[in-house]
């Protein structure tokens, strides 16, 4: 009997990922493109349409799993609001892809699926709950328990990243998005020219969050610094996160995460401090165990997953 095949996209606010692969989340072929803000979601769309057929072609896939950086109507596959690129706002996404390709189509928000790749393949395989956290361009969360995701009300569930810690009129996401530490490493190194953090940033400018870990690694002050400030909040947000729902473990993710274990250490350090003490010392603290593949992959298990409960 042939292997079923899938197709899972992930749209973000950096990258555009498109895989092919099979219903245990193994990818085998894979197109990625840099996401042009000032063109918003219509040049993305513009990518999907020249890259799909092509994977459609060489693949033949059973459905299609799309993981959209943003609430989405996990049903019907409409996004219900685009918070990082301009032009995804009530858009049909689900029903579109259906007229592009024929196939069955299924989307969920891009966290969800992430936390589906990491509880089934990755850093959280044989734990319940999983608790996912990305820190790429915004920061989002997802849930999954006895390997199931978990749906809340809609438009949606687990907006971590929207966690209101400081007031109204700021969000988690302000402080610990991979955009945010871009600006406040630009901010600091103005006063601090003569840091190795500045010297890495002066010699490669832009992504500026990419030049803190050999900056932490060398041990620079300023890197640890802005570190402790952003895991600071992080960790304060987490435990708001154990407090509710106790995860067995979380699960860190996105551009972010690859700051490695200063990152996680400084959460596990930290974390005690934000949860009563029945609970201490808090989940175990894991880094993704996919690293970008987590949503392709909680793509791929979705749509087979999907595919599977759908009247034929």
């Amino acid at each position: 009997m042939t292997t079923p095949h899938f197709v899972a996209i992930e749209i973000g606010g950096t990258k555009l990922q498109l895989c092919a692969g099979t219903a245990d989340g193994s990818i085998l072929d894979r197109r990625r493109f840099l996401v042009n803000r000032e063109r918003g979601a219509e040049g993305m769309r513009e990518q999907i349409a020249l890259a799909v057929p092509e994977l459609v072609a060489k693949w033949r896939p059973a459905a299609i799993g799309v993981g959209y950086g943003g609430p989405v109507d996990w049903r019907t596959g409409r996004i219900w609001r685009s918070y990082h690129i301009s032009g995804w706002s009530d858009f049909p996404l689900g029903d579109w892809l259906r007229e592009q390709t024929g196939l069955p189509v299924f989307a969920d928000n891009d966290s969800n699926l992430a936390t589906l790749g990491e509880a089934k393949c990755g850093a959280g395989k044989g734990m319940s709950p999983v608790f996912y956290t990305n820190m790429g361009s915004g920061v989002g969360g997802g849930l999954v328990v006895d390997g199931r995701i978990y749906h809340g009300a809609p438009p949606g569930e687990m907006e971590f990243g929207h966690l209101r810690l400081h007031g109204p009129e700021r969000i988690l996401e302000d402080d610990c998005s991979g955009w945010s530490l871009d600006c406040a490493i630009r901010v600091a190194v103005e006063n601090a020219s003569e840091s190795m953090l500045a010297q890495l940033v002066a010699a490669d400018p832009g992504g500026e969050a990419r030049q803190l870990a050999p900056a932490l690694q060398a041990g620079d002050e300023l890197a640890q610094s802005l570190l402790a400030t952003m895991a600071g909040h992080f960790t304060q947000a987490l435990g708001v996160v154990v407090q509710l729902l106790h995860p067995e473990v979380i699960v860190i993710g996105g551009g972010v995460s690859l700051l490695g274990e200063p990152l996680r250490a400084a959460v596990v350090k930290g974390l005690p401090s934000f949860i009563m003490d029945v609970f201490h010392p808090g989940p175990q603290v894991r880094l993704a165990g996919l690293r970008e593949d987590s949503v392709p992959v909680g793509a791929l298990l979705m749509a087979a997953d999907r595919l599977s409960q759908t009247p034929h």
